[in-house]
């Protein structure tokens, strides 16, 4: 007759078995202690859903970055600042210049305003809280057309003048008063390259520094130096309180220090 259940297992509550079902070599199973019973209960709690209201954590943005270095130099018209710039370039090749062109009656605004760094501008300027350094003196000249009887001499005399119609533009960087010259009966020219232009038709005359008669040099147009007249200052000026390291080395390369000179 068959045995009732299977080999291996003893039924019923057997004398030294377990209970219903339960193989004989397996391992009894060990009662958790009152801490693993602890542990188990906190990971899963751990694991579970997090509570509603909970804090979200947003990964903190990347720091802004600084702005590049740049040097900002001013220039008002015929101001020629290129040697000191490619010098520049040669020892700061990291750093750019940008050159902002300035308007002569708005130098000063500019400057204060901080739009630039640095400025080749002319003086008379108001030197309340700028550094200024003169750097050169221009001649004025005489501008009038190609063919007109003033070219005739390689110097002129205001008495050459009289009876010229004196055109002052807009932005006129002189301000000469030349007696036995006329006023034109229209409004005066809106910049000195109108005003060239104008002259180059053959009506009047202009009197410019000599760096802007060559700035707008035309075919039909001439220029000859006026003997007696005042120059024009092209000075570097600055705000003195914003007086940077990348300002300093540029005062350095117009007053002709080199890369090895100190300060």
């Amino acid at each position: 007759m068959s045995e009732p259940y299977p080999s291996g297992y003893a039924g019923g509550m057997a004398k030294g078995g377990g209970s219903r079902g339960q193989r004989r070599d397996a391992a009894p199973r060990r009662a958790a202690k009152p801490g693993q019973k602890r542990a188990q209960k906190a990971r899963q709690t751990s694991t579970s859903k997090k509570p509603r209201g909970a804090p979200v954590v947003f990964d903190a943005p990347p720091p802004a970055q600084e702005e590049p270095r740049r040097l900002r130099l001013g220039t008002v018209a015929g101001a020629t600042p290129g040697r000191w710039i490619d010098t520049w370039r040669e020892r700061f090749p990291d750093v750019p210049v940008e050159v902002v062109p300035l308007e002569l009656s708005s130098q000063q605004e500019s400057l204060r305003a901080g739009g630039v760094d640095l400025a080749l501008v002319r003086v008379p300027l108001d030197p309340d809280g700028l550094s200024v350094i003169a750097l050169y003196d221009e001649i004025a000249v005489v501008v009038c057309s190609a063919d007109s009887a003033l070219t005739a001499v390689e110097e002129l005399d205001p008495a050459d003048l009289e009876g010229e119609v004196l055109l002052v533009p807009r932005d006129a960087v002189y301000d000469i008063d030349l007696p036995g010259t006329l006023t034109p009966r229209v409004d005066p020219p809106a910049d000195t390259a109108e005003a060239i232009a104008t002259v180059a038709a053959g009506v009047g005359i202009v009197i410019v520094p000599l760096s802007l008669a060559r700035l707008h040099s035309r075919k039909d147009a001439a220029h000859r130096p006026l003997r007696g007249a005042a120059t024009s200052t092209v000075a570097l000026a600055w705000p003195t309180a914003r007086t940077t390291p990348d300002v300093e080395a540029f005062i350095g390369i117009v007053r002709g220090r080199t890369a090895n000179s100190s300060r």
